[in-house]
């Protein structure tokens, strides 16, 4: 690889671990701690949707977003040419 295939290659990678970060704040500290109160005043499976989300929620999403990481690094890889898989 030479260094400006490097740069763009390690763009992606950061771009992807910000966006899914910001995605996981978003969906422990926000909807867990700073919107709880209004998520209260709805119901899921017979409990307030705030301590739902704070106790099983968030975690269900961050199951989720390692497949979306895993997904979308294999793409990354891809595209700039150092995935480790065989092209058949």
């Amino acid at each position: 690889m030479t260094n400006k295939d490097n740069n763009a290659y390690w763009k992606a990678n950061l771009r992807l671990m910000f966006t899914l970060l910001a995605i996981w704040f978003t969906v422990s500290f926000g909807f867990g701690i700073l919107l709880v109160d209004w998520l209260n005043e709805f119901q899921f499976f017979g409990f307030k949707f705030g301590f739902w989300w704070a106790q099983q929620g968030s975690i269900y999403v961050f199951v989720i977003l390692i497949f979306v990481y895993t997904a979308m690094m294999k793409r990354i890889d891809k595209e700039h040419g150092v995935s480790d898989e065989d092209d058949d």
